[in-house]
C-alpha cells in the first residue's frame, strides 16, 4: 500500500478483542485506516456491559483502549449495526480487510424441561441487565422471590450470585443504572443456590471471585464439606496439574466447607455434583423449584472426568433460575457460521470457506468469535496478534482484495444516506464526560446511559426517525 492508498481495515465490534486487534494494526504499520463499527451507542462491549459493576478495576482496562480510538488513523461509527444498517458487501467494497471481532452475545441452554418457564433466565441477560444493556432494560425479572438457583460454577455465575446478595450500601457503589439498584434494594431474595455438577476440581471460578464471596457485607457463603471433598481421580487430577492455582483453589474451597458459617440476612450454598434435571411450576405457572440430582465423577472415555448421575435426587426451592453455562457467538451476515460450536470457522483468525477450507480473502476474525467463549479479557491480546499477523501477511504477499471505493468519505456518505445517525469519538469522549459527571455527584464511578435517544438527547440531536 502506498501513503496516497493506505491498507484500509473495517473492525466489527468494539469489545477487547476488537480494540486489542486495532491496537496490533497500528503498532505495525503507521500506513493504515481503521474504522470500527459499534452496534450500540458506547464502545467497549463486555467491559461495559458484561464484567459486574462492582469490579471497577477490571473495567479499568478500558484507558488502555481510549488512546486507540483517538489515534487519527482511526474512526469509530457507534450505533451502526453491521448486518441492518450496513451489508457486508458494503464493506467489501470499501475495505480491503473485515475483522469480525463481536464477541458472543447469545447464551447456552441447559436443554432440561421448563427451562423456558417464567422466571428461567440465561445468566447472560441478567448480567447485561444489571449493567444497563439497552437491548435489556426492559427485562422482567421477579425479585421478590426467596429463592434463587444459579446453573454453572463459572465467574459469571459467582458474579451473578454476588450481585443478587449485594447490600444497599454496596450496590450504591457501583456504575448500575438506578432501575436495577432499586430493584434489587427491594429484593426478597435470602437463598442463592449454585449448582456445579462436577467437583471442587473442575469448578470453572477462580479463586479470588470465590474469596470476594466471604467479603459480603449482608451474605454468608456456605459450602457442604463432603461435597468439598475430592474424589481419587480428581485428588489425582490436581496433583499432576502444573497450574498451582488449582490446588489453592480447592484449599480455599476446603478451608470455607470447614469454618464456621456466620450469621448474615442471606446465605449463598455454593453446591458440587449436582445437576438440575427438571424445572418445576408453582401454582402462578412460573419456576418455583428446580428437581435435581446428584452426581458421580468417573473418568471420561474421551479423557479428563465427568459427571454421572447416581439417581438420587432433591428438590430446591427456586423463584428464579439463572443458566449459566455459557455464552454463544451469533452470526454475522454474510460470513459463514459454525451453528454448533457458535464461532466463524477460521484458521488462526482467516475465516475459512467451510465447503472447501479454503481462506475467504479479505476475511479475518478474533476473539470469541474465533475460539468460543474462553479465557479473560487479556486472552484476547495474543489472540488478536494472531489474527493481525496473518492479515498483515496477506497484505504483504498482495493476497487482500482491492476495495472498489477506498474512499473514506464513502461510508459516511453510504451511511448519511440511509438515513443512519452514527456517533463518532467525539461523541463518546462527551458521553463519556457526562456519565462520569453524573456519578461524582452521587459518588459512583458513572452513571450509565441506557438508551440511544436519551444519547441523543444529551447531544442535543434528534433522534432518528423509526
Amino acid at each position: 500500500m502506498t501513503a496516497a492508498a493506505p491498507l484500509r481495515v473495517a473492525v466489527i465490534g468494539s469489545g477487547p478483542a476488537a480494540m486489542y486487534t486495532v491496537e496490533h494494526l497500528l503498532a505495525a504499520s503507521a500506513n493504515l485506516s481503521i474504522d470500527v463499527f459499534e452496534r450500540l451507542f458506547a464502545p467497549y462491549g463486555l467491559v461495559r456491559y458484561g464484567v459486574a459493576p462492582d469490579h471497577q478495576k477490571i473495567k479499568g482496562v478500558t484507558r488502555a483502549f481510549e488512546p486507540l480510538l483517538h489515534d487519527p488513523r482511526v474512526r469509530l461509527f457507534a450505533a451502526v449495526d453491521v448486518g441492518r444498517d450496513l451489508a457486508l458487501d458494503d464493506l467489501a467494497r470499501r475495505y480491503h480487510a473485515v475483522v469480525a471481532a463481536a464477541g458472543a452475545r447469545a447464551d447456552r441452554r441447559m436443554g432440561v424441561p421448563g427451562e423456558d418457564l417464567p422466571g428461567s433466565l440465561p445468566a447472560t441477560a441478567f448480567v447485561a441487565w444489571y449493567n444497563g444493556h439497552p437491548d435489556f432494560t426492559g427485562l422482567a425479572i421477579d425479585l421478590q422471590r426467596e429463592s434463587a438457583v444459579v446453573v454453572g460454577v463459572g465467574n459469571v455465575a459467582i458474579d451473578v450470585a454476588r450481585i443478587l446478595v449485594l447490600t444497599p450500601d454496596e450496590l450504591r457503589r457501583t456504575d448500575m443504572p438506578p432501575y436495577a439498584i432499586e430493584a434489587l434494594e427491594a429484593s426478597r431474595i435470602r437463598e442463592v443456590h449454585i449448582l456445579g455438577r462436577r467437583g471442587p476440581a473442575q469448578a470453572a471460578f477462580t479463586a479470588p471471585e470465590l474469596k470476594e464471596l466471604t467479603t459480603l457485607a449482608g451474605a454468608a457463603l456456605r459450602i457442604d464439606p463432603a461435597e468439598a471433598a475430592l474424589d481419587p481421580a480428581s485428588a489425582a487430577e490436581v496433583e499432576r496439574s502444573p497450574d498451582r492455582t488449582l490446588a489453592r483453589k480447592v484449599q480455599l474451597i476446603q478451608e470455607i466447607a470447614a469454618a464456621p458459617v456466620p450469621c448474615r440476612p442471606r446465605t449463598i450454598h455454593l453446591r458440587f455434583c449436582v445437576s438440575p434435571l427438571e424445572l418445576l411450576p408453582g401454582p402462578d405457572g412460573a419456576v418455583a423449584s428446580v428437581r435435581a440430582v446428584r452426581n458421580r465423577l468417573v473418568a471420561s472415555p474421551a479423557g479428563g472426568i465427568a459427571a454421572e448421575p447416581t439417581g438420587e435426587e432433591e428438590t430446591i426451592p427456586a423463584g428464579l433460575v439463572f443458566r449459566s453455562v455459557g455464552y454463544r457467538g451469533l452470526p454475522i451476515p454474510g460470513l459463514p457460521f459454525d451453528e454448533r460450536l457458535g464461532v466463524i470457522p477460521n484458521r488462526a483468525g482467516r475465516v475459512i470457506d467451510p465447503a472447501s477450507g479454503a481462506p475467504l480473502p479479505g476475511r479475518y476474525v478474533a476473539g470469541w468469535l474465533k475460539r468460543g467463549p474462553t479465557g479473560v479479557i487479556g486472552t484476547n491480546k495474543p489472540d488478536a496478534a494472531e489474527t493481525v499477523r496473518c492479515l498483515l501477511e496477506d497484505a504483504d504477499a498482495g493476497c487482500l482484495p482491492a476495495p472498489a471505493d477506498p474512499d473514506p468519505a464513502s461510508v459516511e456518505a453510504l451511511l448519511r444516506g440511509r438515513g443512519v445517525q452514527w456517533l463518532d469519538c467525539s461523541d463518546w469522549q462527551r458521553i463519556d464526560e457526562l456519565e462520569r459527571a453524573a456519578g461524582a455527584r452521587e459518588g459512583r464511578p458513572r452513571v450509565k446511559f441506557t438508551s440511544l435517544a436519551a444519547v441523543l438527547e444529551a447531544l442535543g440531536r434528534a433522534a432518528p426517525a423509526t
